[in-house]
């Protein structure tokens, strides 16, 4: 059954976009991240136009988001505070990002840009990832305690200029680089679809020395309104956002999510990290070889004016 994208303008299989909402829907419950670093490359690879692939990507993200950060704030472990820094930053990168967008679609040169950044992001934030949870599961396997940080003991961050109290993380701790990480946050969001929660969780964590389990909430929070203001930004601006899409992956991605989220609850921290890190090394290898393989059709003809 194939429906008829207005904005893509091609036509595509609707249960093959139904299976791609609710597999990201399923992963972004189970890793608790926003999933559109996932959705954007997939829906690159079945042939829908890197612009609208971005664009809508970002709208993915809030409905996966959504859920998650309701549930955090029931449970209170999320920091409205912290999540307003984060914001801010994220709104003034955002505006930053789809700049940016403009520009290089201006110039002809978006597809390749999209492509090359998340080679790169991908395949060195999962290399990473990957060799950390292996390190993990062997400590479990082994039994070993993992080094606790001493009371007190702090990095270069802590040593920032500009502090404000988060009662709820119970830091305090400059605005600078929370402002600043919300703002990268921001322009990966707008510039390449992404909610980026799986580059904040882990900067949050390790840098600015954030408990656990007010992480993921928080970050949520900070991904919902950055996404949505990309949307409508990118919507008014570049015409990119395909509502047809956008529904049908919203609506599957609810969906998965639920089940993504039960699965999830059953397996080890490390073996969650080690799983998510293999798919993002499989999405930057899958993207590099669309890079460095030859087309099937090695020319292609636009007439002038055309929309591209």
């Amino acid at each position: 059954m194939s429906i008829y994208l207005p904005i893509a303008e091609l036509s595509v299989n609707i249960f093959v976009i139904l299976g791609m909402g609710a597999a990201v829907g399923f992963l972004s419950g189970m890793f608790g991240v926003g999933g559109g670093f996932l959705i954007t490359p997939l829906l690159i690879f079945y042939q829908i136009p890197p612009v609208v692939a971005v664009a809508t990507g970002a709208s993915q993200v809030v409905a996966s988001s959504v859920s998650g950060t309701l549930t955090h704030f029931r449970r209170g472990t999320l920091d409205m505070k912290l999540g307003t820094v984060l914001l801010t930053g994220g709104l003034v990168g955002a505006t930053i990002g789809i700049w940016l967008f403009s520009l290089l679609r201006d110039l002809g040169q978006l597809d390749l840009v999209i492509s090359l950044l998340y080679v790169v992001l991908l395949s060195s934030i999962g290399g990473l990832m990957l060799v950390e949870s292996i390190r993990a599961i062997r400590r479990s396997a082994k039994q070993q305690s993992v080094p606790l940080r001493k009371p007190g003991q702090h990095n270069w961050v802590h040593r920032l200029p500009f502090k404000m109290r988060f009662k709820k993380s119970k830091l305090y701790l400059s605005v600078i680089p929370v402002f600043t990480l919300g703002g990268v946050i921001g322009v990966l969001t707008s510039s390449l679809g992404i909610g980026g929660g799986f580059i904040m969780v882990p900067a949050m964590i390790y840098l600015l020395r954030i408990p656990t389990n007010i992480v993921v909430g928080t970050s949520l929070f900070q991904i919902i309104f950055v996404s949505a203001y990309t949307t409508v930004v990118q919507a008014k601006t570049n015409f990119s956002v395909d509502i047809v899409l956008a529904t049908i992956l919203m609506l599957s991605s609810v969906v998965g999510a639920q089940y993504g989220v039960r699965v999830g609850q059953k397996l080890k921290g490390e073996q969650l990290r080690a799983l998510l890190a293999i798919l993002i090394l499989a999405v930057g290898v899958r993207l590099a070889f669309g890079l460095v393989s030859m087309p099937a059709d090695l020319f292609s003809v636009v007439f002038e004016g055309a929309p591209q």
